[in-house]
């Protein structure tokens, strides 16, 4: 029996559903949290030090937000089904990243962005125009997304406390997905986006970085 063929207005219905539980339900990881095998004794942070980590992983998570809604963007309009299964299947495991960051934020005593409806709208926004380009932009977009995240989240492992070895477990496993889903969408044929596009995400990326450490 053939799989049943979803039309436009099935998907978009889909992608409401998937934007209503990103932002309003607490996201379920298909893996375990990186820091799952620490000692119980590795959260010993001073106040200062948790707020720093908070902060950091708040931005990191609204940036999980941002993915999320990117993909399934770039993944409504994809004109190749092997495309949009591939976008599906980096927005699927950009879900665990957003799970982890959740619940170690929490574990800070914070909160995430208040902000995340206005980050996941831009950026589904955003995802769908890159889309609308063809798909091996689209892959293009996806990979250069993704080599900007790795540069941000080395930058965070930097910025974290030394002994706040959880978050650093966490955004380690995030920066080693980030790289496969890089190489994945290259050789699946993306296209390298010009340096004017490229500079124009990094901008969008500081504003929201910037902004989500704070509300």
């Amino acid at each position: 029996m053939n799989p049943r063929s979803y039309s436009l207005l099935d998907r978009c219905l889909s992608e409401i559903d998937t934007a209503l539980r990103t932002l309003a339900a607490e996201p379920v990881a298909s893996r375990p949290r990186p820091d799952a095998q620490l000692d119980a004794e590795t959260d010993t942070l001073d106040a200062v030090a948790s707020e720093r980590s908070a902060r950091l992983m708040r931005v990191n998570h609204a940036g999980e937000v941002a993915a999320q809604a990117l993909y399934r963007g770039q993944a409504l309009v994809a004109r190749d089904p092997e495309v949009r299964e591939r976008l599906l299947q980096a927005a699927d495991e950009e879900l665990d990243h957003l799970a982890w960051c959740g619940s170690r934020i929490r574990e800070l005593g914070d909160r995430t962005s208040l902000l995340s409806p206005v980050w996941f709208a831009g950026s589904f926004v955003i995802g769908a125009a890159a889309g609308l380009s063809g798909d091996r932009t689209s892959l293009g977009f996806l990979a250069e997304t993704e080599q900007q995240v790795e540069q941000h989240i080395d930058r965070h492992l930097d910025e974290l406390p030394a002994n706040d070895r959880r978050s650093r477990a966490i955004l380690e496993q995030m920066r080693a997905d980030e790289q496969a889903h890089r190489r994945s969408a290259m050789n699946m044929g993306g296209r390298p986006l010009p340096s004017p596009a490229a500079a124009a995400m990094r901008l969008i990326s500081r504003v929201m970085t910037t902004t989500a450490r704070h509300v």
